[in-house]
């Protein structure tokens, strides 16, 4: 998918190996104890929205350490000794397969029992620089058009509930004892993201139009669920770069389409973005993928919050009625 992203370096696997870190043993966040970690089930996540996964249906029943820290961009994460020997000594690992290869690698190198891919919980589609059911007359340039499967499911509230219940179902597995919280947890997780899907839904049932510019091609599921069309000027790949006629074609469809803003987000470099838009004579705006939490940077401190802002941005580009 994106070419970008390096596998897990065997200098990192070298150094893992040499700790004789082959045996599983629960960890606390930073180091080893005998058990699991205060009786907690310990669980390694690839990247926020599965970190936020973990500890909304866990609860205080898990421990939950994160691979990717808040503000690095998760496609680019490298796999460090350190976090081999996490994922050797957990109890269960939540990812998303195909967004971060050097997780892949590592975790199917390691002895982790319960590997939860969070990309078999639900149906993943192809989608291209231009995502939702926009007629494409516009767009010239057909050959960046071609889909890869698209891993960005935890931005549609539908699909990220349906990996919800799927990781629920594995807690439990893992954890019988506690699986009666689990559940619970489960449950009131799917009813808030129920709740946000009406938001979604409501706020953006009439809207002056319904197409939208990104910088890349995160928010394809986001878009077809609710009616609207994303043009996405690097595709897939938050940092390639767009071809000329790529950059014409949006300028084109904006005019056309009433589009008022360009989207980019926080962890890629604006510049692209703010240059189309000055080209343009359009305004720019932060529609947030949400792969991290960065307090003082994303607009809220979970998840839920994020969306909403989300919503906000987008009712006010698309002209909400």
């Amino acid at each position: 998918m994106n070419v970008r992203r390096r596998l897990i370096s065997g200098s990192a696997v070298l150094a893992a190996t040499a700790l004789g870190l082959g045996t599983l043993s629960a960890c606390t966040d930073s180091s080893a104890a005998d058990g699991k970690s205060g009786g907690k089930l310990d669980v390694v996540a690839s990247f926020y929205p599965m970190q936020y996964l973990a500890e909304q249906i866990g609860g205080t029943h898990v421990n939950v350490s994160n691979l990717t820290q808040p503000g690095q961009e998760p496609h680019d994460l490298e796999i460090s000794a350190k976090q081999t020997a996490q994922l050797q000594e957990a109890d269960a690992v939540l990812y998303l397969k195909n967004l971060q290869p050097a997780v892949d690698d590592a975790v199917a190198q390691s002895e982790v029992k319960a590997k939860i891919d969070a990309a078999s919980l639900t149906s993943l589609e192809k989608h291209g620089n231009e995502v939702g059911g926009h007629a494409a007359a516009h767009d010239d340039s057909k050959g960046e058009e071609s889909g890869s499967a698209d891993p960005h499911i935890w931005l549609d509230p539908v699909k990220y509930a349906e990996v919800a219940k799927g990781v629920g179902k594995a807690f439990e597995k893992e954890d019988p004892d506690n699986a009666a919280d689990y559940k619970k947890n489960t449950d009131a997780l799917v009813e808030k993201l129920d709740a946000l899907n009406a938001q979604y839904k409501t706020g953006l049932a009439n809207t002056k139009t319904k197409v939208f510019i990104t910088t890349h091609a995160a928010f394809g599921y986001l878009a077809e669920r609710y009616g609207l069309t994303e043009e996405a000027i690097n595709g897939l790949d938050p940092e390639s770069e767009p071809s000329g006629n790529r950059v014409k074609d949006l300028e084109k469809m904006a005019k056309s389409d009433g589009v008022s803003t360009v989207f980019y987000e926080t962890l890629v470099s604006d510049k692209t973005a703010k240059t189309i838009a000055s080209d343009a004579g359009l305004k720019t705006d932060v529609l947030d993928p949400i792969e991290g939490i960065v307090k003082g940077t994303s607009r809220g401190s979970d998840y839920v919050q994020v969306m909403e802002s989300n919503l906000k941005a987008l009712q006010t580009a698309l002209g909400t009625k």
